[in-house]
């Protein structure tokens, strides 16, 4: 009777905790739905309406059918591809450092990590136009070593620069969390076992931090192919990527449709490499592991 008791009082516990779950989560689902659900449908209704109000797809047809927007398309996401693949390259092994430090240096650390993002956007952009200008000090280093300095302004090295500085510690962060939660043991009793330090990266490492590269590398490919004030100013008239061309349609051109089409055509593209990329890294892997 007693076993009887508590089987038939487990269910009404778990309804109980899933209701409670599901109304300390309203708030945070309606703040989610006004700022993302509600702008996004906006933005899709807006994209298949002409000037008048009625319903068009020539806006998606003018995007599709012009091989320069196509090409601007490509870049914008070529320039997020490189800034991601940089940061992970730059971001994975401070992240590994990172994990081995003592508290009191991971502080500081982690502060100098995230002192980009206490800075406004332009003022970090305008700074490295000074550091990369023709007078700055990188051109100086050139010139006192006899070399002529390249041009390192308005062109895709000088915006690809200006957003590591600004994406790195968006892939470090979840790096360090991944890498947190592994057992520290397994590393030593592989070792023990005969494998090499390299097969225990390889092996052990990489496959148990994927999560944490996944999340990384989902933050910063599409905050960088949505970025507009860096590649901007540092870009200049020569790099145009596509939230340029979603700024000028709505605010010079005051083609709004089109710019929500351009606009949802982003969002649906990048959705898709993510999700793409973020499938591929965890079949990838399964396969070390």
């Amino acid at each position: 009777m007693a076993v009887a008791a508590r089987l038939a009082g487990r269910p009404l516990r778990v309804s109980t905790a899933r209701r409670t779950g599901l109304l300390l989560a309203l708030p945070a689902m309606a703040v989610f739905a006004l700022l993302f659900v509600a702008p996004l449908f906006t933005l899709v209704l807006n994209s298949f309406r002409t000037a008048q109000g009625g319903f068009t797809l020539a806006n998606y047809v003018r995007f599709l059918g012009d091989p320069f927007y196509r090409d601007v398309l490509v870049h914008t996401l070529l320039i997020g591809a490189v800034t991601t693949l940089g940061c992970l390259l730059i971001g994975y092994p401070f992240a590994l450092y990172l994990r081995g430090r003592s508290p009191r240096v991971r502080n500081y650390l982690s502060l100098v990590l995230l002192s980009p993002l206490l800075i406004s956007m332009v003022i970090r952009a305008y700074g490295w136009l000074v550091v990369l200008g023709p007078n700055g000090p990188v051109a100086a280093v050139f010139r006192g070593v006899g070399l002529e300095p390249p041009a390192m302004l308005y062109n895709d090295v000088a915006v690809v620069i200006g957003m590591l500085h600004v994406m790195l510690a968006y892939m470090v962060l979840p790096l360090v969390a991944a890498l947190d939660r592994i057992d520290p043991t397994l590393v030593p009793a592989a070792r023990g076992l005969g494998a090499s330090g390299w097969s225990c990266f390889w092996r052990i490492t990489v496959p148990l931090s994927v999560a944490g590269m996944v999340a990384g590398s989902l933050i910063v490919f599409s905050l960088t192919v949505s970025s507009f004030v860096t590649p901007a100013i540092l870009g200049g008239p020569t790099v145009k990527l596509m939230p340029y061309f979603v700024y000028t349609e709505a605010t010079v051109n005051l083609d709004w449709p089109y710019a929500a089409a351009i606009g949802f055509i982003l969002v649906v593209v990048t959705t898709a490499l993510m999700a793409g990329y973020a499938a591929l890294l965890r079949k990838r892997a399964g396969a070390l592991s």
